[in-house]
């Protein structure tokens, strides 16, 4: 008996599907983010942190009234209340507003996070690039740098520059990035090695392309989406750093207000003024969580095994 072969035919992919399966890495991205509302909250939040520290100094003269260094000594530990905008999260025990210091604060973490992590973005990615292409005793170097430094305890090594030097915010900055850019250059290196015999790398070299043009066009662009995600988590982990170095008396020295040396006043006069902890210690939670989620947030739309879901499925 003969037998009736069913076939079950393929669903018509529609016009705007097509549109985002040839759409480049990017814009699919792009089309990607704007559908994950947790990553839009979180990229809002952390422009807005960051549009409050730029114009402190605007604030601080025009709306407050106050500089963060301004003291009154009659309105010392005056607890939150509304009749002046200087007065929103009340006095410290010098009565100085520390919502101006909070602002001030804010700019000298963020500072410190985003500039340590572009330190280290470009540090290991040049040493983790280079070292994958060239191989030899230039990547035996580096692994050996990297694990050597990976050895000794961060927080060690900060307190005793801490108790040696003067950490203004930049040496800070220069000195976290100098030392947080390992993982960044691990994995550099490691997707450089899977990269630099790929057919295009090969047919590059082949016609005479350089070095340096070979990395900088042809790997480079393959592995910076990913890298940008690793220095998005990268700020964050620098700011807790930073808070925690401060926190202890070894990091920012006031007068020079952050986060870190907030919580550390704060706690010294946690049984009289309780109210002085906490908006120091949510500006950190909220920050480093909205970084861990933009971050997170943009692996997931740069992931390249993941071009062409749409709806959180992947088209066959």
């Amino acid at each position: 008996m003969a037998t009736q072969a069913t076939t079950t035919a393929a669903p018509l992919m529609q016009p705007a599907d097509a549109q985002r399966s040839a759409a480049g890495l990017w814009s699919d991205a792009l089309w990607r983010l704007r559908r994950d509302p947790t990553t839009l909250a979180a990229i809002a939040v952390v422009v807005s942190m960051v549009a409050i520290a730029l114009a402190a100094d605007l604030l601080a003269a025009n709306f407050f009234h106050r500089s963060f260094t301004q003291q009154d000594i009659l309105s010392n530990y005056e607890k939150p209340n509304g009749t002046e905008p200087w007065m929103w999260l009340g006095t410290d025990e010098l009565g100085r507003s520390q919502v101006v210091r909070l602002l001030y604060g804010a700019r000298v973490s963020l500072f410190i996070g985003t500039f340590g992590a572009l330190t280290a973005f470009v540090i290991g990615l040049t040493m983790g690039l280079t070292a994958g292409y060239f191989g030899g005793y230039w990547d035996d170097l580096v692994v050996w740098l990297v694990t050597t430094l990976n050895s000794i305890p961060l927080l060690y090594l900060l307190l005793i520059i801490g108790v040696l030097f003067r950490l203004d915010p930049l040496p800070f900055a220069l000195l976290l990035g100098g030392l947080g850019w390992l993982g960044i250059a691990n994995y550099a290196r490691g997707q450089t090695i899977a990269l630099r015999e790929r057919e295009y790398v090969v047919a590059a070299r082949t016609v005479g392309s350089t070095a340096v043009r070979l990395m900088v066009r042809h790997i480079a662009p393959n592995i910076l989406p990913l890298m940008i995600v690793l220095a998005m988590i990268e700020v964050g982990q620098l700011i807790l750093i930073e808070s925690a170095i401060s926190f202890i008396g070894f990091g920012i020295q006031p007068p020079t207000p952050s986060w870190g040396n907030m919580l550390t006043n704060a706690s010294q006069y946690l049984g009289k003024a309780p109210y002085l902890i906490y908006p120091p210690g949510i500006a950190v939670l909220v920050t480093v969580l909205c970084l861990y989620l933009v971050g997170d947030g943009l692996r997931d739309a740069l992931d390249p095994r993941l071009r062409g879901a749409v709806d959180g499925g992947v088209r066959k």
